[in-house]
């Protein structure tokens, strides 16, 4: 049989919960018109890359022209110099002195002149500059 006793404890009501309140519910995004972010920026980005990329590969072709048209004309200076310098030797050993008498005498039919036939002319003090 159950006793009741005066110690008993006596449970204290549970204090009941209060619901939260519940945030005002924000308003819905319109929908837009048939739009794929995604597929839009995607599409930008590959044009631009491919703009870039094809500017990138036009500047190489472009160097590389230059390239070829300098190489060119190094290659024609270089010739240029070895024809100068032949013309050079050729030109020193045209305009020695036994080649001019040998030559003035073949073409011309001149002969040097002897020592005894050469004269020479003072033109005196007042021509040489005080």
């Amino acid at each position: 049989m159950a006793a009741w006793s005066q110690n008993a404890a006596v449970a204290a009501p549970v204090p009941a919960r209060r619901p939260r309140p519940r945030p005002a519910a924000r308003p819905k995004p319109r929908a837009r018109a048939a739009r794929r972010p995604g597929l839009l920026g995607g599409v930008v980005w590959i044009v631009a890359l491919a703009a870039l990329l094809g500017g990138i590969v036009t500047l190489n072709v472009a160097v590389l022209q230059l390239n070829q048209r300098l190489e060119r004309a190094n290659d024609r200076a270089v010739e240029l110099k070895a024809a100068n310098l032949a013309l050079s030797g050729e030109l020193s050993s045209a305009g020695s002195a036994p080649q001019v008498v040998s030559i003035a005498h073949r073409r011309l039919g001149l002969v040097p002149a002897s020592p005894d036939q050469t004269a020479y002319v003072d033109l005196g003090a007042a021509h040489r500059g005080k």
